[in-house]
């Protein structure tokens, strides 16, 4: 693996960007759906990666010999790790994936172009 540098992170950010420019083209939501779905995906998926990423970061810093001890830092982690649970509670938009995977199955065999509310 190539060693990670900010501009690899930054290519891997301009392809998300890329990604919702063309979701806003309105493109057929089957494809779109096969698009996303390797970001939501319940393991390995953007909102599981970014909470582990957040979480290395805190620990990283904190962890660190040179990093100051002091009350700002104990927040700044608790800020982090924080924002690292509420990526994980957003694992299970893989089911709204599923939802409308099922959603456009249904339709494609009914031909009604529309599924009912729950």
């Amino acid at each position: 693996m190539p060693a990670l540098t900010p501009d690899t992170i930054r290519t891997a950010t301009e392809t998300l960007s890329h990604l919702t420019d063309y979701l806003r083209e309105g493109p057929n939501p089957v494809e779109a759906l096969a698009l996303v779905e390797p970001l939501l995906d319940e393991y390995t998926g953007l909102p599981v990666q970014l909470a582990d990423t957040l979480r290395a970061l805190a620990r990283a810093v904190q962890e660190h010999p040179g990093t100051p001890r002091t009350a700002q830092l104990d927040l700044l982690i608790t800020e982090l790790r924080t924002a690292a649970w509420e990526q994980t509670d957003q694992h299970t938009l893989h089911y709204v994936l599923d939802d409308l995977r099922d959603l456009y199955g249904s339709t494609a065999v009914n031909g009604q172009g529309y599924g009912r509310c729950r």
